[in-house]
């Protein structure tokens, strides 16, 4: 099988094999949702799980944060955080260290406690790989669903596309980004993307969830980018879509990085941007609230009904949204002259 997520259909036929007998669970796996919900007296739990395995830069930290956005994207406030770190023997004691600390680090950056998991060193890794498991808590009745968008919301996003893939790239491969034109100073901007504006969208997702407003969805763009996000969105709502990739801002280190490598921004790693559908009337309110708190945004399309499918909307007119089977991380790394081997 091709590296990446596994194809939507396929997964859908998996999903569909589940029982949720337990009346407290109130969101069990489904295509878009990207986090449990469970009923817990007057609150709601919120359980997500996630790996890391494409960096080796900072992969403790990115553990937490991916963890603590789909989280956020609930509408909860990350609480609590487990990690599963799976080591390569070539794994000096330093860099176990280094790896425990990024972790600390960024629960600490969150305020969330760390409060178990599991290490090993494993046979057959060329690289480490960490599974992170983060809980939070939300309000009974405020929690958000990736399938609560409505037609006729307007579709936000926010900073914009691809921070985390032009930040992995840059950090992992610049030798070939500056072979390919990339020049010295946009390479350092784009790895400092982590940072700045970074992969969290924990501020965005709390502070719309906040708003004095009518949000209905929202969902975390990750692996396969922000394409994948809207067509998740899309099913998991059963909406039809129009995006106009006019308004989408693309980072301009993230436009660097594509033109070198040959990629498609809208396929490309992109956690660190927040999709949001609100109602309309709503939207002014939202995007003035994610301004006060320092997070830019962008009205990108629209939901329609499901009939209407889901559309790009270009200069030369409506075209279908593309898919994309794999990440463009994933796909570069497999037609590369390095035969993937690009530690990665």
């Amino acid at each position: 099988m091709k590296t990446g997520k596994l194809p939507q259909e396929q997964l859908r036929r998996l999903l569909e094999r589940i029982a949720i007998t337990d009346p407290q669970v109130l969101q069990g796996p489904a295509i878009g949702e990207d986090a449990a919900l469970i009923r817990w007296n007057d609150r709601v739990l919120v359980a997500k799980t996630d790996p890391v395995t494409f960096a080796t830069d900072r992969i403790g930290w990115y553990a937490v944060h991916v963890n603590a956005n789909d989280v956020a994207a609930c509408g909860a406030r990350p609480r609590w955080f487990m990690a599963t770190v799976l080591l390569p023997s070539s794994y000096t004691s330093q860099q176990v260290a280094d790896l425990f600390q990024q972790i600390t680090d960024a629960c600490a950056a969150l305020e969330v406690s760390l409060v178990g998991g599991h290490t090993e060193v494993t046979y057959g890794l060329e690289r480490p790989m960490v599974v992170g498991c983060m809980l939070g808590e939300v309000e009974l009745g405020r929690e958000v669903h990736t399938g609560g968008a409505r037609p006729g919301d307007a579709l936000l996003l926010t900073k914009g596309i691809a921070i985390e893939g032009t930040a992995l790239l840059a950090r992992e491969a610049p030798g070939r980004l500056e072979e390919a034109g990339v020049a010295p100073e946009m390479l350092q901007r784009a790895r400092g993307l982590l940072d700045s504006p970074g992969i969290s969208v924990v501020k965005d997702a709390l502070t719309s969830a906040k708003a004095q407003a009518e949000v209905h969805a929202m969902h975390d763009p990750t692996e396969g980018g922000l394409a994948t996000a809207l067509w998740e969105l899309a099913t998991a709502a059963q909406v039809g879509l129009q995006v106009d990739i006019r308004c989408i801002p693309v980072l301009e280190e993230t436009a660097a990085v594509c033109r070198a490598l040959k990629l498609d921004p809208l396929g490309l790693l992109a956690s660190g941007a927040l999709l949001i559908a609100v109602n309309p009337l709503s939207t002014p309110v939202v995007v003035q609230d994610l301004f006060q708190a320092g997070v830019p945004s962008a009205v990108i399309g629209n939901c329609l009904p499901a009939s209407e499918g889901v559309k790009l909307i270009t200069p030369s007119g409506a075209v279908p949204l593309p898919r994309f089977e794999r990440d463009e991380v994933a796909r570069w790394l497999e037609q590369s002259s390095a035969g993937g081997k690009i530690r990665i």
